[in-house]
């Protein structure tokens, strides 16, 4: 088949060699530009050394978007990671339209951080979804779907690099086969079953010591490693990642108090917090480096007895 990928970063890389791998034509590949001073964008590198056309265009609603993507003749469109507004006017030029990839299961989470959000809040279960897109922000029918159970110690990185990606390359291949053979069912999404969540930020990311330690577990495995779960230290930002939580059965088990750091355990940094105490693999001071929580107790930086949050 011939292709036209929109996408950008290393995911829109895998997607384009996936394609390329087995044999399938490149009619053009969409950018995003780079913003000044960015690392060079690994999709547009990844093309140009390949020798394919290759757009960076500032908006897709423009003439020249719609005109590139009728030049590139393709037989789909490939949405492979894309923040950049795609309007039906560019999608559907396509013979068989164009698909898009989005990492959950919708129509939950639709919205920018889809990874973050369900590990955040204690979800068993997250995935991914093929979908045609629409001018509704992920609203659009569902072609495919694959689910990944998330693990009481999964992180975003882990769930992301591990499943939802690899996994994904191969649903979007698949996912093309489907729709140009004809062979593909579109469902449209349950409004009644829809949620949408904004950025996963620094804002959201901040630990809030009086919730519960599974709340605080949580927030630091979905943001981590980013935009990594913080909290202070005498006005300084200390970030935790690596978490792991241990609950407390008893009053007479709880140590120190809620926010308060009790030292090092199996090179661990403890902490207390409502209802037991989350144990911290590694974490980052300041403007720091991220390290071994062992390694910042030693540094002297971090002591037993400090409150964090105060």
């Amino acid at each position: 088949m011939r292709i036209a990928i929109v996408g950008q970063q290393d995911f829109g890389k895998a997607v384009l060699e996936a394609f390329l791998a087995r044999g399938d034509q490149v009619g053009a590949v969409f950018c995003a530009p780079e913003k000044e001073g960015a690392r060079p964008d690994a999709l547009r590198a990844a093309a140009q050394e390949k020798g394919l056309k290759v757009h960076q265009f500032k908006s897709l609603r423009a003439p020249e978007a719609a005109q590139a993507m009728q030049d590139a003749g393709a037989d789909i469109g490939i949405m492979a990671f894309v923040l950049q507004f795609a309007p039906q006017e560019f999608v559907t030029i396509p013979k068989r339209g164009t698909i898009q990839y989005h990492p959950s299961l919708l129509p939950k989470y639709r919205g920018p951080s889809s990874i973050n959000w369900p590990i955040a809040r204690g979800d068993k279960e997250t995935g991914l979804t093929i979908f045609r897109p629409t001018d509704g922000l992920d609203e659009g029918a569902v072609i495919l779907q694959k689910r990944t159970p998330v693990g009481d110690d999964d992180t975003l990185g882990t769930v992301y690099f591990e499943r939802l990606f690899p996994m994904g390359v191969q649903a979007m291949l698949k996912a093309a086969d489907l729709v140009v053979a004809g062979k593909h069912k579109e469902v449209v999404q349950d409004e009644s079953q829809a949620s949408y969540e904004g950025w996963f930020r620094e804002a959201e990311a901040r630990i809030h010591w009086a919730n519960h330690v599974d709340a605080i577990h949580n927030l630091i495995r979905g943001s981590d490693p980013a935009p990594g779960a913080w909290t202070t230290l005498n006005g300084m930002k200390l970030q935790l990642f690596d978490s792991r939580k241990e609950l407390v059965r008893t009053f007479g088990a709880v140590r120190g108090k809620i926010g308060e750091v009790l030292g090092i355990e199996g090179g661990r940094l403890v902490i207390s917090a409502q209802g037991g105490r989350i144990h911290a693999g590694k974490a980052k001071l300041g403007d720091g480096k991220k390290l071994a929580a062992a390694d910042l107790v030693a540094s002297g930086a971090l002591q037993a007895g400090q409150l964090l949050g105060n």
